[in-house]
């Protein structure tokens, strides 16, 4: 689990490609701090393994289903990637709950400046606008932020100076995909009322709740 706060900004400095998988090589330096081989570090927003460590990046596998789904398929050697330890237990949860699972990507169509803010218009598919809500939080690149305007179709985020200029989005243009991950929180209430409004003897209900003592 993640929260959507970036630790750093690597750099891929070399990719082993499969027919349907790659293996990333990436420099970094603060998110190797207490890291160990099988811990998990977010590149993009993606939930990756570690590998391989040494004393100036790390090695992960990407397999066929995430090069499917995120933009994780698109790096070149020399790309920056935001990078985020998974968070620990009784650390500051500063951002929103990130999985780190992405749902899909985005395109930039617009990039314009507001006084100090930057503000980045995405354009994405409906199945992931719905999940996207006005005022809710919204992961890009693993980055989480905040949603200020959604459609069917796009949706826009007002980001920081300092967001900008210390994750990877400073080195983004118009045109380029981004990985979404939209909240999870909604997902798993579609999903509750669904299974609910299907009948199913494994609904959650108030009288399974009160069955098993949470009521």
């Amino acid at each position: 689990m993640f929260t959507g706060i970036i630790e750093e900004t690597g750099w891929i400095r070399g990719i082993k490609r499969g027919s349907h998988s790659c293996v990333l090589d990436i420099k970094a330096s603060q998110v190797l701090k207490n890291t160990r081989e099988g811990d998990s570090i977010a590149v993009n927003g993606v939930c990756l393994t570690v590998t391989h460590l040494s004393w100036d990046g790390f090695c992960a596998d990407v397999m066929h289903e995430t090069l499917d789904r995120s933009s994780l398929k698109n790096v070149h050697t020399g790309d920056p990637v935001n990078l985020e330890r998974a968070v620990a237990l009784g650390g500051r949860m500063g951002g929103h709950i990130v999985s780190g699972h992405i749902d899909g990507t985005g395109v930039i169509t617009r990039i314009r400046k507001d006084d100090i803010a930057v503000w980045l218009t995405i354009s994405a598919e409906t199945k992931l606008t719905d999940y996207i809500v006005e005022k809710g939080s919204v992961a890009l690149d693993g980055i989480s932020l905040t949603v200020a305007w959604v459609n069917n179709r796009e949706f826009g985020v007002s980001v920081i100076p300092h967001t900008y200029q210390v994750t990877a989005l400073s080195h983004k243009g118009i045109g380029e995909v981004v990985n979404i991950e939209t909240d999870i929180i909604g997902k798993y209430v579609e999903k509750l009322l669904s299974v609910r409004e299907k009948g199913r003897s494994g609904a959650l209900t108030s009288e399974k709740l009160a069955e098993y003592g949470f009521l």
